[in-house]
């Protein structure tokens, strides 16, 4: 019986060892939901990896200039958008010192930039100039879903002329993508509320999950859909994209927004209110759940639903 005892401990110290030799620093964007001010500490989080207690080992909240914040127009959206410019330029020269700036539109499954600004800056006034009217053909982006997955997993990089050896800091931000557009995806057929699973829109929320980006997002109409059918879809896919990456569909209506300034103030906040937590993951899987909570009143916490073991989102 002693022996037996013994060599389950010896197996179970072995298991152990093992575990923690496989473990690799892993990183995710958490956000806060909370309906009262509250700091976050790493205590108050308990995240579970693939169903299993895991302790942060850090949490560290964003810095004002810590975030890289890439907006994506659908080019397919009604010219009517073009009431907002104002609000989405105000939205971008507001945003803190040091935030770098991305314009892109989404076109035939890709994404192309405003102007010949092709990577991110942190003037931001350069990059409120490089919004204009998107063409309002119907269908331009193809799938906003292509254009996401493409452009996350060929992240642009600083503009040129942006960075010196003395202003490099730090050396990678955290990512944040806000999309406006009507979300539907023509790839998928039917936009039937029976045909509601897209491998398009999930490809698109595994992707973000890989390069640690939460994806927010406002719906506005496209020229070639009015409301009904498609409405439903887009704003469906778009939550689901929402709930993956841990980011939020911030519209959910009939018709356009009647102003995106309220929007842009929340998605402006919510970068405000997003932690960097590490934790160890098992590096020989590929993905793995996580689950977050939080004992702080009346909050909740946004996350990712799976992250790439080894993904480090900020440093």
């Amino acid at each position: 019986m002693t022996r037996y005892l013994l060599a389950l401990t010896l197996l179970a110290a072995t298991v152990t060892t093992q575990a923690q030799e496989t473990a690799t620093p892993t990183q995710a964007l958490i956000s806060l939901d909370s309906k009262t001010p509250a700091t976050l500490a790493a205590k108050d989080v308990t995240a579970k990896v693939d169903n299993r207690l895991t302790p942060l080992t850090n949490l560290s909240i964003i810095p004002p200039n810590g975030a890289q914040v890439a907006l994506l127009i659908d080019d397919g959206l009604r010219t009517s958008v073009g009431r907002e410019l104002n609000a989405l330029r105000s939205f971008i020269t507001t945003l803190p010192a040091g935030t770098e700036v991305f314009v892109g539109y989404m076109q035939n499954g890709r994404v192309v930039p405003g102007t010949d600004l092709t990577g991110f800056t942190a003037d931001r006034a350069a990059a409120a100039q490089s919004l204009h009217l998107p063409t309002g053909i119907p269908g331009s982006s193809a799938s906003p879903y292509f254009c996401l997955s493409d452009f996350v997993k060929n992240w642009p990089s600083i503009a040129e002329g942006q960075i010196s050896p003395q202003t490099q800091q730090p050396t990678r931000k955290a990512r944040f993508v806000l999309m406006i557009t009507n979300g539907v995806d023509p790839y998928n057929g039917s936009t039937s509320i029976l045909n509601q699973n897209s491998p398009y829109v999930d490809a698109a929320v595994t992707d973000a999950q890989r390069s640690g980006v939460p994806v927010y997002s406002i719906f506005f109409s496209d020229a070639g859909f009015g409301r009904g059918r498609g409405t439903f879809s887009g704003q469906s896919y778009l939550s689901q994209l929402a709930q993956g990456t841990g980011g939020v569909a911030y519209y959910q209506g009939q018709g356009n927004p009647v102003s995106l300034d309220p929007y842009l103030k929340q998605f402006q906040q919510a970068i405000a209110e997003t932690y960097v937590a590490t934790f160890p993951v098992d590096a020989n899987k590929k993905m793995v759940s996580l689950r977050l909570g939080t004992d702080l009143p009346k909050t909740k916490l946004r996350g990712p639903d799976q992250v790439r073991p080894g993904t480090i989102v900020a440093n």
